[in-house]
């Protein structure tokens, strides 16, 4: 591959360049060329099935999607599939200016409160806090280093998923055992999605032309994975999960909360071990669980059809995700904003009007035809009259992540863009 090289003034990328984000799962590994001041992503795509009989690689890039299907035997080789996509189907990484490599690691334990350019000490560092996310740090890290091996002459930039969480007061973040046990083992609530939270948090107050200082909000971010949070002035007061990302709603296949006794009555009278312990909560509960089901899609047609589990299934996960609101409404005081976000707080309209069934006394509602269908710009869906606007804000976590590497390498006296101009379009309904 050609290397790395300085911008060209006459660049179609122009001078500020371009920031390569790599989100590394256990057996995938997704990716994005973000333009870290006009926000597109300007090329993307991810390989999956890394380790399987049969992997495959779907890149985009102006336009079109190229597939590619065959073995892909372990990190090294994706990604050394990536480069060799970026170099035969565009865009010329060289020609695009990489000014820096962006990582998502969902956990930074106690030791990361904010991005770090990596360093075997951080490298160590990560390495040490796995415990604490031992799905996911592990193959976060294994992403790092091998991106590292392949691309040494940019900076690379680690991003949180706990940091933005870093602010949240002792009461909110302590959780009510032997202190001294909590503190040896890191016990303690640390929250997740930081980095989608901390970018519709301030994306709302960009569309609204307001201080993000002057706002409380409320963040819905509802995918297969869900969380809240209560964003008081931009700082993080509140959040819903909590050592792990197993806390707080129901997800597609996550319990969520949980009475903690269910777990020693199930080891002591069903006899499961703590691995089938952890299998059930993370991988056959939630919407899973309860009606076999957690594509949202599927799971409307049989509420629809008149299945009995599915509706349950549906009723549990808006009674937690409203009880959540309106706990963070009490923490907060006073809501200027809810905002949904992510694969099904943009997507659904039913589960955006029928979490906030009820509301109304509170200034809260949205409006049917505001609502209606999904959002792919920031859109207020509450009625005129609301006290509290409601919105639907698309989330851009590689984005955030490619700003946060800018501003990560520029501190540290490393060429790059100074500029996070983000346009903020006009938002729909009303402001």
């Amino acid at each position: 591959m050609t290397p790395l090289s300085q911008p060209s003034p006459s660049s179609a990328f122009g001078a500020h360049g371009s920031v390569l984000v790599v989100n590394s799962g256990s057996s995938s590994i997704k990716y994005q060329l973000v333009n870290p001041v006009g926000g597109e992503a300007i090329a993307s795509g991810i390989v999956e099935r890394i380790g399987e009989e049969q992997g495959s690689l779907r890149h985009t890039f102006g336009g079109l999607t190229t597939r590619r299907t065959n073995p892909i035997a372990d990190h090294s080789e994706g990604l050394r599939a990536v480069l060799a996509m970026f170099e035969e189907i565009g865009p010329d990484l060289a020609q695009a200016h990489v000014v820096a490599v962006g990582h998502r690691v969902v956990h930074g334990g106690a030791v990361f409160g904010s991005p770090v350019i990596v360093d075997d000490e951080v490298i160590k560092q990560i390495d040490q806090i796995s415990p604490l996310a031992p799905l996911h740090n592990p193959p976060n890290l294994v992403g790092i280093q091998v991106a590292r091996e392949l691309l040494p002459d940019v900076p690379h930039v680690v991003v949180f998923d706990t940091a933005f969480f870093r602010t949240l007061p002792e009461a909110a973040a302590t959780y009510a055992i032997d202190r001294e046990v909590a503190a040896e083992h890191g016990v303690r609530r640390y929250g997740f999605h930081g980095t989608s939270h901390h970018y519709v948090s301030g994306k709302v107050a960009r569309v609204l032309g307001r201080r993000v200082e002057e706002l409380n909000q409320i963040v819905l971010h509802l995918g297969n994975g869900a969380s809240a949070s209560a964003v008081r002035g931009g700082v993080a007061v509140e959040t819903s999960m909590g050592m792990t990302p197993l806390e707080g709603l129901v997800m597609g296949t996550r319990s969520g909360d949980i009475d903690p006794a269910v777990l020693i009555h199930l080891q002591r009278n069903a006899g499961l071990s703590v691995d089938e312990v952890d299998d059930l909560l993370n991988r056959r509960s939630g919407l899973k669980g309860l009606s076999g089901e957690n594509d949202f899609r599927e799971l409307h047609e049989l509420v629809a059809a008149g299945d009995e589990d599915a509706t349950l299934a549906l009723d549990v996960y808006l009674h937690r995700l409203r009880k959540y609101i309106g706990a963070y409404h009490a923490v907060l005081g006073r809501v200027d904003v809810i905002t949904f976000t992510a694969g099904v707080g943009e997507n659904d309209d039913i589960v955006r009007a029928r979490a906030l069934e009820g509301l109304e006394s509170l200034g809260i509602a949205v409006d049917p035809a505001r609502n209606e269908g999904r959002k792919k710009e920031p859109t207020i869906i509450s009625p005129d009259w609301c006290s509290t606007l409601v919105m639907v804000v698309p989330t851009n976590e590689e984005l955030a992540i490619a700003r946060q590497a800018v501003a990560t390498i520029e501190a540290a006296g490393f060429e790059g863009s100074s500029d996070e101009s983000d346009p903020a379009p006009a938002a729909a309904g009303h402001a």
